[in-house]
């Protein structure tokens, strides 16, 4: 067996274990921080749209420094600033320090960052929802919470999974920013591989390929996604 595949068995001496292993922290990371954001999005969308002045200027404060700093001194700022905070908050309150774990303060952060985004684009997405199917909403006496589920969500959904997808593609590719913060990610253990052995190439295509492999199932998936959201529209020329 060639060198190079050795070192990538998935046993003891290859590190191809650790290579999954990273990996699976990497998804863990981009599936908790997408969802995060978008559930902040929503509520940022909605807010902007709907809420009083105060909120949509606090929201747009919001959303323009996120866009506007680099993702890394995000990273460093919201991992290191973000969690002394949280044990000085609960210093005042009197409870003791919480050790907080790698793995939740990264998927807040990816959170916080990709959630200032989602709140543009699904911002974009209600706004090109036509007017009449809302009215028609009122009209039939539905309430704000039941004309948002059966009308607005589905409506907006094909105008926002374009956008919810790029957002979801940054997503993966932004774990590999933690490995700065020492969180053992995939990026993270494969400059360990490649530093232990020397295998530069071997361990860094290896990478490569792996988030290849996740960027080809996630356009599979999100295929599959928008083909049923779209069911039922006439198909642009």
């Amino acid at each position: 067996m060639p060198a190079g595949f050795q070192l990538l068995s998935l046993t003891p001496p290859g590190w191809g274990g650790v290579l999954l292993a990273g990996l699976f922290a990497s998804l863990q990371l981009a599936i908790g921080g997408y969802l995060l954001g978008l559930a902040i999005g929503v509520g940022g969308a909605f807010g902007k749209l709907y809420g009083g002045p105060i909120l949509r200027d606090l929201l747009e404060v919001y959303t323009t420094v996120i866009r506007a700093v680099p993702e890394l001194v995000l990273i460093l700022l919201l991992y290191y600033a973000g969690t002394d905070i949280i044990n000085q908050l609960m210093a005042l309150a009197g409870f003791p320090a919480v050790d907080i774990s790698g793995l939740v303060a990264g998927i807040f952060v990816i959170g916080v960052v990709q959630g200032a985004y989602s709140t543009e684009v699904l911002r974009g997405a209600i706004k090109a929802i036509p007017s009449g199917q809302v009215e028609a909403a009122r009209a039939y006496g539905m309430g704000p919470i039941l004309a948002l589920r059966r009308v607005t969500l589905p409506a907006m959904l094909p105008y926002a999974i374009p956008g919810l997808a790029n957002l979801w593609m940054i997503a993966t590719k932004d774990t590999a920013l933690l490995a700065v913060v020492g969180f053992s990610e995939l990026t993270l253990v494969t400059r360990q591989a490649a530093g232990a052995t020397k295998a530069y190439m071997t361990f860094y295509l290896a990478a490569g390929v792996l988030y290849l492999v996740v960027t080809l199932a996630s356009s599979v998936i999100i295929a599959l996604i928008e083909r049923h959201a779209r069911r039922g529209m006439p198909r642009m020329g």
